[in-house]
């Protein structure tokens, strides 16, 4: 028996729901997002996946402080939509792996965040022009070979959104 298989059939279904839950908020509200919930945020980090378990080539920042959080909306063009709290992931430039590794730890970040109640986004359009501003970068600790790749901005959930079928959202084919 594999030890980390969800045997539970109501583990799995909470698992499941998780999954099935998680939607893209873009409306947060002032609130900030407790100590607690950052550390477990970024435990899900943590444990994402990465290529050829080369673990050097990806960071995290977390920015709580509102004066850097002002500047990054401003550098993005809002697209960080004033959450409380972001989640910068950084990978080394040229790695093969960065973009894959990248969207599979801000997916964990969704999925902690889902679980804990709390809204995020994924964010690739403001990372790129975020990697525009080498002042930001320096002041966020972004070291040089490195570019912010994805912004998850994560917070209390202003307005829900709007819960839409995503069963039949991509083409599957079966051989």
């Amino acid at each position: 028996m594999n030890e980390y298989r969800v045997e539970n059939s109501k583990e799995k279904k909470m698992i499941n729901e998780i999954i099935k839950n998680r939607r893209a908020v873009r409306k947060f509200t002032a609130d900030p997002v407790s100590d607690d919930e950052i550390k477990s945020l970024i435990e899900a980090f943590q444990t994402s996946p990465c290529g050829m378990h080369q673990a050097d080539v990806m960071n995290l920042v977390v920015v709580k402080d509102q004066g850097l959080r002002a500047e990054i909306e401003k550098a993005t063009g809002n697209a960080c939509y004033n959450a409380p709290v972001l989640f910068l992931i950084t990978t080394k430039k040229g790695n093969m792996f960065g973009e894959r590794d990248a969207s599979a730890a801000a997916e964990n970040i969704m999925l902690e965040a889902t679980d804990l109640g709390l809204g995020s986004v994924y964010v690739m359009g403001g990372a790129v022009k975020l990697n525009d501003y080498a002042d930001i970068q320096r002041e966020l600790g972004i070291v040089d070979g490195f570019q912010t790749t994805v912004i998850v901005p994560v917070g209390k959930i202003a307005e829900e959104p709007e819960k839409e079928d995503r069963t039949n959202r991509y083409q599957v084919t079966i051989y």
